[in-house]
């Protein structure tokens, strides 16, 4: 696994290019790049508990989706139509990266009422989606759909108990019905409401992300998952700490069978996620990962979020 900071700092991006062979390496070392020379960090806001579970990666028929991470278990059922069949649950990147824009957003206005803009196109621009086609619109308002529905619950514990929060993303319906007709602009939902419970969880139990991050990997869902969880986990280490692959396959396994399969994909999923946190200090090896404390992806993130 290629070091790309340290390749960038010590040889330039051109030459680093040069020095490696894989084009999804060269790729990463232009996203660890421009990570490097940002001049204003972008920060986003995600729930903790996502840094510990996360959503499904692909399509599930299950009506219940259920993920366990370290002292946390999220349980998402989704919601019903009319006549009582699923609406599905919400599942890949587009779900994650709307629901890390709401929550970003959010925060930072310190409203559960999010602002969407006045068309669709607007909003997949403030969400870093370059491709604003008609396929684009339609995922989107599909996970927007089952974002809308959904109920969750965290089940956390607390150390001789079990606290649950129940409720659900957002308040009512979160429909774009009409948003792929940009002649009838009422049609466009231009806000929604967050959940009060999930808004208050999310105010009490942030992780600092870096949005300028999240566009530069934000078609690979486990990516942003691994990004994430390194986002929470690494800048608050006191000392290096061991992650087996057991324990990796058990957070982050979901839709793989055996342990063979999960770990080429995670791996690959790892080195997107460092490309897009240079700062991040990980070790691969063959019991499991070794991390190392380390910078927060955005700087000054806590005295940022106590500005919120």
């Amino acid at each position: 696994m290629i070091d790309a900071r340290a390749l960038i700092q010590s040889h330039g991006l051109d030459a680093a290019k040069q020095m490696v062979t894989d084009k999804r390496d060269r790729q990463r070392l232009d996203i660890a790049a421009a990570m490097l020379t940002e001049t204003e960090d972008n920060l986003g806001i995600c729930h903790a508990g996502f840094a510990l579970t996360a959503l499904p990666h692909k399509d599930t028929k299950e009506a219940l989706w259920r993920r366990d991470g370290h002292r946390v278990t999220l349980h998402v059922e989704s919601g019903r139509e009319r006549d009582g069949s699923a609406i599905g649950i919400p599942y890949g990147s587009k779900a994650r990266m709307i629901l890390i824009y709401l929550q970003t957003q959010a925060v930072r206005e310190r409203s559960r009422q999010v602002e969407l803009g006045r068309s669709m196109r607007a909003w997949l621009t403030a969400m870093g989606m370059a491709n604003t086609g008609g396929a684009t619109y339609r995922l989107v308002a599909e996970q927007a759909k089952r974002i809308g529905a959904c109920r969750l619950t965290f089940f956390t514990d607390t150390g001789g108990g079990e606290l649950r929060t129940n409720g659900s993303f957002v308040e009512s319906e979160f429909s774009l019905v009409g948003a792929l007709n940009e002649a009838q602009p009422s049609l466009w939902q231009e806000t929604v409401v967050l959940n009060d419970a999930f808004y208050r969880s999310l105010v009490d139990h942030p992780v600092p992300v870096s949005e300028t991050a999240l566009k530069h990997i934000g078609n690979k869902s486990l990516a942003i998952d691994v990004y994430i969880w390194l986002a929470y986990r690494l800048h608050v280490l006191a000392k290096p700490t061991a992650v087996s692959w057991p324990a990796m396959f058990g957070q982050f396994g979901a839709g793989f069978a055996q342990m063979k399969h999960f770990k080429p994909s995670f791996s690959d999923a790892l080195r997107d996620a460092l490309a897009a946190y240079p700062d991040a200090r990980v070790e691969v090896g063959e019991s499991g990962l070794l991390l190392h404390p380390s910078r927060p992806p955005v700087a000054k993130a806590t005295e940022r979020l106590g500005r919120y």
